[in-house]
């Protein structure tokens, strides 16, 4: 592929060399450097692509894209860029094809309900026959492939392959999560996005953005990139917030909701143990709904999925028994052991309201107590501290016994963490013990648990690692459950 063509629309200043020459592939990363790459020099939280430029020149690459000088022998190209996170966003873009104007792309943004949502809308466009990829927390998944992503929402470059790969595939439509870093790193920049969901916010990566009104306003550039449609929860104060800034952009705005009036509603809403009914209402009619997970939170995370599928022109009964055909998700209230007397379930919950939607959805139906297992994972500062402190009240209040443990420590003392969680908790006089190891924290859980109570696992869901230090181990909850009942049973 020529340079020239690679570098369409991209705003730079040629320092040296030429542009009329055939490049190899682009990458950010020296070590996968190939004689006639281009380089992009990405500064990241830890390490600095631009003190690697002389690595990735040794290893063959003839263009060295940059945001400051770079020392080069005649015969490489030096572009200068103020921004080489957009850039290289833009260079991946051309470089596959600009895949995303070959497909409808379906992005999801939030803080909790993104998975859930994804893979309603998967059920509906399956039921519809319509071909869907999801890019998301779980993995992505084109056709029957699942591949697990090293972010929720992968690199430029790495989304753009992910783009192509679907687009080769015939996949016609896409629906993504797309997280605040992704819109702050501008990972989905030059990507086309004809659909945006809101789903809610609640404190949550503030590591990065340091308030919530960052935090916001990451979350809200999505919405003025979408071009047809906008689709809001009008329950949430921020979506409300959103609704008024959205009702200026290009894009239809459609509004979701239960309380508030909304264009997407739901009414006669009937909750149990096991699922929900509801009528759902929208300007194409009126008709019955059942989802097969509990709670009102997926309640709000079907009326999103019913939105988007109503503003693509999905019949309502194809939504109706796509909703329908979801029975669980993976890491989301996932049962994954239950007897007429025990029942345990593992969630993903990992902030203050997540971990409070779990609590209070499972607490009516549950005859003894609610054990909670929880740890809360690493992160710095006094963000850190209000987290932790944060999900020990919530825990104190709704659990009637929590084991305290560790989520991700990463780098930072386990023990440390636990302490802030179990202060806050005996502010409030919850009931907890406290045990730095997550295998034994599940142990002790399962040992006193007594007919009638259930264990809810929060924190890590879907994941089947844990990281501590620098090491990720294997860590796959509901096996250890499993094998932790099975053991008692013989015993």
């Amino acid at each position: 592929m020529r340079l020239r063509e690679v570098m369409e629309g991209l705003i730079c200043r040629l320092m040296q060399g030429s542009l009329d020459k055939e490049i190899n592939q682009v990458v950010n990363d020296h070590r996968k450097v190939m004689p006639g790459d281009v380089f992009v020099a990405i500064r990241g939280f830890t390490v600095d692509g631009h003190e690697y430029i002389s690595g990735a020149i040794e290893r063959g690459a003839t263009v060295i894209v940059a945001e400051q000088p770079v020392e080069a022998d005649d015969a490489v190209t030096v572009l200068e860029v103020d921004d080489t996170r957009q850039a290289l966003a833009l260079l991946a873009a051309n470089y596959y094809g600009r895949p995303t104007e070959k497909m409808s792309v379906i992005g999801v943004t939030g803080t909790n309900g993104k998975t859930s949502i994804t893979y309603f809308l998967k059920s509906i466009y399956d039921r519809a026959g319509r071909s869907i990829g999801i890019i998301g927390t779980i993995g992505t998944l084109i056709g029957d492939e699942l591949r697990k992503n090293k972010n929720t929402t992968p690199e430029s470059l790495t989304l753009q392959q992910i783009f192509a790969e679907m687009a080769d595939a015939g996949i016609l439509n896409c629906v993504m999560e797309v997280s605040s870093h992704a819109l702050s790193l501008d990972r989905v920049a030059h990507s086309r996005f004809e659909t945006a969901i809101f789903t809610n916010l609640t404190p949550d990566h503030l590591e990065l953005h340091r308030s919530m009104e960052e935090y916001y306003a990451a979350k809200a550039r999505l919405f003025a990139m979408a071009e047809k449609h906008n689709i809001i929860n009008a329950d949430d104060p921020y979506g409300q917030r959103l609704i008024q800034e959205a009702a200026s952009y290009r894009a239809r705005l459609i509004t979701y909701g239960i309380d508030q009036p909304a264009v997407v509603s739901a009414s006669n809403i009937e909750y149990t143990a096991d699922g929900t009914t509801y009528t759902v209402h929208t300007p194409a009619g009126s008709l019955p709904i059942t989802v097969h997970l509990p709670g009102k939170i997926y309640v709000y995370n079907s009326l999103a999925a019913i939105a988007a599928a109503y503003a693509a022109g999905i019949s309502l009964q194809d939504i109706q028994a796509g909703i329908a055909a979801v029975r669980g998700i993976r890491g989301r209230l996932e049962v994954v052991y239950k007897t007429d007397d025990y029942k345990v379930v593992v969630d993903f919950a990992h902030t203050e309201d997540s971990l409070e939607k779990a609590l209070t959805t499972l607490k009516p139906y549950t005859k003894g107590r609610v054990i909670l297992v929880f740890g809360v994972y690493a992160a710095r500062g006094e963000l850190g501290l209000s987290k932790r402190r944060g999900m020990g009240k919530v825990a104190a209040r709704l659990a009637d016994l929590s084991i305290v443990t560790s989520d991700n420590p990463k780098e930072q003392d386990p023990k440390a963490i636990i302490a802030d969680v179990a202060a806050a908790m005996e502010e409030e006089g919850g009931h907890y013990e406290a045990i730095v190891d997550r295998a034994e924290a599940i142990r002790r859980a399962v040992e006193v648990c007594q007919p009638g109570d259930c264990i809810l696992i929060a924190g890590k869901g879907h994941e089947t690692t844990q990281i501590i230090g620098k090491e990720e181990i294997p860590f796959h909850e509901a096996e250890l459950v499993r094998e932790i009942f099975a053991e008692l049973k013989s015993c």
